[in-house]
């Protein structure tokens, strides 16, 4: 697998949303996320930093009625986006674990590139909205990128009193996961099927 194409483009157009979204999984730098909501912009930057992923993300959308179509619309063409750099996913690591602490909250992630979408995800957010995101729009955030990269996605976050770094530790966590499981590793494709494609 070459490095140089580890990278895709989306555009995803509806009634609700319009979405352009382009990433490397190589590339780093700084992101440029505008999705009107400055609380998903600020998570999904992070996301993309500590990952160490190129990301240009943009949104416009039906924030008039509110956040969610956004939220979700981003989350899925994010998450298309990094199963198309993958390619056949031959020659990663495939597994992630992180902790993200962020002053007093403590975050885990886990993942596997595994082709099969399954997603846990335990926030314990009290607030209802951070800044102009609603809290339950947080974790559907991880959910929807789960679903739509095809990967299982375990996140908890273990401790903390403030909300916003909870949510905040919780996407570091999950950038340090998913830094380890798109890293290239030698061999073929990393599992005993002898494919992490498509499932028919």
């Amino acid at each position: 697998m070459s490095a140089t194409n580890r990278t895709a483009s989306i555009e995803r157009s509806t009634r609700e949303t319009r979405v352009r979204c382009r990433l490397g999984l190589d590339g780093g730098g700084e992101p440029k996320v505008d999705t009107g909501i400055g609380f998903l912009d600020h998570l999904l930057s992070s996301l993309a930093f500590h990952a160490g992923f190129e990301l240009e993300l943009e949104c416009a959308g039906d924030l008039q009625v509110d956040d969610h179509h956004s939220a979700e619309d981003c989350a899925l063409a994010l998450g298309e986006a990094l199963d198309r750099a993958l390619g056949e996913r031959a020659g990663i690591a495939r597994f992630g674990a992180a902790y993200a602490p962020l002053d007093e909250a403590l975050a885990r992630a886990v993942v596997d590139l595994s082709g099969r979408p399954w997603p846990e995800v335990e926030l314990g957010l009290e607030r209802e909205m951070l800044g102009g995101l609603s809290s339950e729009n947080v974790g559907h955030v991880l959910r929807s990128l789960a679903i739509a990269a095809r990967c299982a996605l375990h996140v908890d976050v273990l401790r903390g009193a403030n909300d916003h770094h909870r949510a905040e530790a919780a996407f570091k966590a999950v950038a340090l996961a998913l830094r380890q499981a798109v890293a290239e590793a030698p061999g073929g494709v990393p599992s005993t099927k002898g494919s992490l494609g498509r499932a028919g």
